[in-house]
């Protein structure tokens, strides 16, 4: 496979994933694709590491996870408390 973008290796790795659960595949091409899947699954690593945001971005990264985790909070409790209460 060429380098690629990172979805472009995500879409591949799915395609490996959707062959390998695959009954018509062979043990035989499941390990070739496995092969591959660790080479993409380190490419997209190195990309990742090697990927900086600028502080705007990185602040406004943070700024959406605090609203995400603040948002699934409640939802989180609310399973906590019906777990102990028994229900």
């Amino acid at each position: 496979m060429a380098e690629g973008n990172f979805d472009e290796i995500t879409e591949r790795l799915d395609e490996i994933i959707a062959q390998v659960r695959s009954k018509d595949t062979s043990l035989e091409r499941s390990l070739d694709l496995f092969d591959e899947a660790i080479e993409l699954g380190s490419r997209a690593v190195d990309m990742v590491d090697s990927f900086e945001l600028s502080p705007r971005e990185a602040d406004m990264l943070d700024a959406e996870l605090a609203t995400e985790a603040q948002s699934e909070q409640p939802a989180e409790q609310a399973e906590t408390d019906r777990k102990l209460s028994g229900a």
